[in-house]
């Protein structure tokens, strides 16, 4: 596994925080936009129009390919 990998389970198991995934999506859907909303201002150094491009021309394109990704991966391993 390399290190962005790891980086991501890390963080994904920090918002989950124990919390079922199904029976608490919401909770953890709230704590997953605040924490992408945080690191979005980071980013673009307090700047809430700077972060909200970067949400809209960047973020939205990456996780919907990689969400495209996973699931061409998924039915390829379940397709015989």
């Amino acid at each position: 596994m390399n290190q962005d990998t790891q980086r991501y389970y890390d963080a994904a198991a920090k918002v989950l925080d124990g919390r079922d995934p199904i029976a608490d999506r919401g909770e953890i859907m709230v704590t997953l936009e605040g924490a992408v909303t945080a690191v979005l201002l980071m980013v673009m150094n307090g700047d809430p129009r700077k972060a909200a491009g970067m949400l809209n021309e960047g973020l939205v394109q990456g996780v919907e390919g990689r969400l495209a990704l996973w699931a061409s991966r998924k039915q390829a391993k379940e397709t015989p």
